[in-house]
C-alpha cells in the first residue's frame, strides 16, 4: 500500500505567501527595470533632441585668432550647426572644416552645455619676412605664407632665401634656426641668410655675423654665442663662428 503525502492547511498556506511574496519581487522589479529604461529614453530624447540642448550660435566662444585669422570666418563655419544637438556635433568633421580656414594652424572645439561651444585657434604668426616679386611674404615658423606686404615689418627679421625651389629646404632649416633661438637673442636678428641647410648666417641689428651653420645643437650655440659676446678677449669682434660650438672662431 503507498501512502498519499499530505501536506497541511498551515504549509500549504506558507508555501502560497512564498509565491505570492517571488510574483511581487518579479513585479516590483519590472517596474524598477521599466522606470529606469523610461528614464534613460527620456533623458537621452533630451540630449539629442530637445532644443533647450541644440548648438546656438549665439552662444559660441571664439579666442586665439590674434591678427592672421579672421574671426567672422570661424564664426561662418561654426555657424552651419546652429540648432544641431550639442551632442550630435560632430566636433571631428569641425575641426576639419575650420583648419581649412586660412592661417589656422590649430584648433580645439569644447561643448559647453547647454547649449554653446567654445573653438580656441592656435593662429599661424608671422615670424619672418621674405622678398617676393610683389612685396614681401610674412611666413609663419612652418614657413607658410601667411600674407604679403609692400614693405617688411620693423620687428620681422628679413630672410634672403627664396621660397620655392630647391632653396625651399635652405629657408625651412633658416627658420629652424630662428625658432630655436632665446627670446632675448631672436629679437636682435635683423636678416638671415643661407647657400644650405648647413651654413645659416644671421645678421644681428647692431651689424655683427653671426656663423651658425646648421640647427643643429642649437641651444649650446646660443651659450658659447652669449659668453662670446661678453668676453674680453672678443672686444671688438664683428663675427661670431659657432657652427662648430666647443671651437668657436671670433674676428
Amino acid at each position: 500500500m503507498h501512502r498519499v503525502p499530505v501536506i497541511s492547511t498551515g504549509m500549504a498556506e506558507r508555501l502560497a505567501e512564498q509565491k505570492a511574496m517571488r510574483r511581487h519581487r518579479l513585479v516590483r522589479r519590472a517596474l524598477v527595470v521599466t522606470s529606469v529604461v523610461a528614464f534613460l529614453s527620456g533623458a537621452a530624447w533630451a540630449v539629442l533632441y530637445s532644443s533647450l540642448l541644440s548648438f546656438d550660435a549665439d552662444r559660441l566662444t571664439v579666442d586665439g585668432t590674434g591678427s592672421s585669422v579672421d574671426a567672422a570666418a570661424i564664426v561662418a563655419v561654426v555657424a552651419e550647426y546652429d540648432g544641431t544637438s550639442l551632442a550630435l556635433v560632430d566636433t571631428v568633421t569641425l575641426r576639419g572644416e575650420l583648419l581649412e580656414v586660412p592661417n589656422v594652424r590649430d584648433v580645439s572645439i569644447s561643448r559647453q552645455w547647454p547649449s554653446g561651444l567654445a573653438v580656441v585657434v592656435v593662429a599661424r604668426e608671422p615670424v619672418a619676412a621674405v622678398p617676393v616679386a610683389d612685396g614681401v611674404a610674412l611666413l609663419d615658423q612652418d614657413a607658410v605664407q601667411v600674407g604679403v606686404v609692400a614693405v617688411a615689418p620693423p620687428e620681422l627679421p628679413l630672410i634672403t632665401i627664396p621660397l620655392t625651389g630647391e632653396d625651399r629646404r635652405t629657408l625651412e632649416a633658416a627658420l629652424v634656426v630662428l625658432n630655436s633661438l632665446p627670446d632675448d637673442l631672436a629679437a636682435e636678428v635683423g636678416s638671415l641668410s643661407a647657400t644650405t641647410q648647413d651654413s645659416v648666417t644671421l645678421t644681428l641689428r647692431d651689424g655683427v655675423v653671426v656663423e651658425w651653420g646648421s640647427s643643429q645643437e642649437s641651444e649650446l650655440k646660443s651659450q658659447v654665442l652669449a659668453t662670446l659676446r661678453t668676453a674680453e678677449v672678443s672686444r671688438g669682434s664683428s663675427v661670431f663662428d659657432v657652427s662648430a660650438p666647443t671651437f668657436p672662431i671670433t674676428r
